[in-house]
C-alpha cells in the first residue's frame, strides 16, 4: 500500500495523499449524521464512527483512512468530565490547577474506558482496503485543555502553571504520556496500521520551553512505539520546533503550510519522511489556484519521501469535489 510504503521511506508508485480532518466537517453525508448526533456520541458509537471514517475514503479516493474520534476521548478514562461544545471546542468541568488536583486522575485502561474506539478499529479493518491511521493528542495539547478548562488563544493559564509549578507539571505530563502510550498501543493491537501524534498547541512554546517541559513526554510516547507501526508527529505553527519534534522519535514529520517542504528537508535531513503541506485555505479557492499551489508543494520534494496532505485540517467550507480533484491531481503528478 503506497501510504505505508512512503512511511517506510521507500518509493511508492505515486505520491500518496490523505487529509487531516478528512472524516467529517466538509462532507454532506457527515453533516447529515450530525443532525441527530453530537460529536462524542459519534465517537462512542462504533457503527457510526466506522461510517464517518469510511465516508472520505469512498468519496475522495485517499490512500489512507484516519480513525474518526477526538483527542479528548481518552481523558474520560482519567476521570475527567469533558464536553465538546459547538463552536467552542472541548470544555473541562473541573480543570487541573494544583498538585492536589492530580490526585483526582484515575488509571487509564483502554478496554474498560474506550472499548468503543477499539471496536471501531476492528470494524474498520474488516471494511477498508487502505491503511488505517490511529491517533492521539500529545501531552502538551491535552494538558493545555486540562489546565485552561477549554480552548485558549495564548495558553496563559497552562503556561503559567508550567512555570510556577514545574514538579506538578512534570507529574501531569508523565501521567498523560503514560495514558497516551497505553492508548496508542491498544489502537495498534486492535489493528491500526500507523499512528499520528497531534501536538496542536505546541507552536505556542519556545524551543527552550518545549525541550524542557514537553519533549520528554512526547519522546516517551514515540520511542515507546518504536518497532510497532509508522509514527507521524505533527504540530501547528511549530517552525521553531521542527528539529526537536522530529528528534523525539518519528518516522514521518508533519509540516504545516508555514514552512516550505524543501526548507524542512534541508533542516531535518533525509532520515525522516515529510508529510504536508498545502494551506487548507487554498482548497477554498478556484481549481487553478489549488493546482498551482499543489504543484508547488509537490515540486519542492520531487515526489521523494513525501506524503501529500494539508498543512492542517480540512476546513468545513471546503468543497469535497475540490478535494477529490486534488487527490486525482496528486496521483497523476510526475516529477
Amino acid at each position: 500500500m503506497r501510504f505505508l510504503t512512503a512511511c517506510r521511506g521507500e518509493a511508492p508508485d505515486v505520491v500518496p495523499i490523505w487529509f487531516m480532518r478528512q472524516a467529517g466537517r466538509s462532507l454532506p453525508e457527515y453533516r447529515k449524521l450530525r443532525e441527530d448526533h453530537d460529536i462524542l456520541t459519534l465517537c462512542r458509537t462504533p457503527d457510526l464512527a466506522t461510517e464517518v471514517t469510511l465516508q472520505p475514503v469512498r468519496r475522495l479516493g485517499v490512500d489512507a483512512a484516519i480513525l474518526f474520534s477526538d483527542i479528548v476521548v481518552p481523558l474520560v478514562g482519567l476521570g475527567i468530565e469533558v464536553e465538546i461544545k459547538p463552536k467552542v471546542g472541548p470544555v473541562i468541568a473541573e480543570p487541573i490547577r494544583s498538585v492536589g488536583d492530580l490526585e483526582r486522575l484515575a488509571t487509564f485502561e483502554p478496554e474498560a474506558d474506550v472499548p468503543f474506539v477499539l471496536e471501531t478499529i476492528r470494524l474498520l479493518k474488516g471494511e477498508l482496503d487502505v491503511p488505517l491511521i490511529g491517533f492521539a493528542g500529545a501531552p502538551f495539547t491535552l494538558a493545555s485543555y486540562l489546565v485552561e478548562g477549554g480552548p485558549s488563544k495564548d495558553h496563559r493559564v497552562a503556561k503559567s502553571f508550567m512555570y510556577a509549578e514545574p514538579e506538578a507539571w512534570q507529574k501531569l505530563m508523565d501521567r498523560l504520556a503514560e495514558m497516551t502510550l497505553v492508548y496508542l498501543r491498544a489502537q495498534i493491537d486492535a489493528g491500526v496500521d500507523a499512528i499520528q501524534l497531534f501536538d496542536s498547541w505546541a507552536g505556542h512554546l519556545s524551543p527552550v520551553d518545549y525541550e524542557r517541559y514537553v519533549l520528554p513526554a512526547s519522546e516517551a510516547i514515540l520511542r515507546g512505539l518504536d518497532g510497532t507501526v509508522p509514527r507521524i508527529h505533527f504540530g501547528v505553527g511549530t517552525a521553531q520546533l521542527l528539529e526537536l519534534m522530529a528528534g523525539a522519535g518519528t518516522d514521518v514529520m508533519g509540516i504545516d503550510w508555514r514552512v516550505p517542504l524543501d526548507a524542512a528537508r534541508t533542516r531535518l535531513g533525509d532520515d525522516v519522511v515529510l508529510q504536508g503541506n498545502l494551506d487548507p485555505v487554498a482548497c477554498l479557492a478556484s481549481w487553478d489556484v489549488i493546482e498551482e499551489k499543489a504543484d508547488d508543494v509537490l515540486k519542492r520534494l520531487g515526489g521523494t519521501r513525501h506524503i501529500f496532505n494539508l498543512g492542517h485540517g480540512v476546513l468545513p467550507e471546503t468543497d469535497p469535489d475540490n478535494l477529490k480533484r486534488l487527490v486525482e491531481y496528486v496521483h497523476e503528478w510526475t516529477p
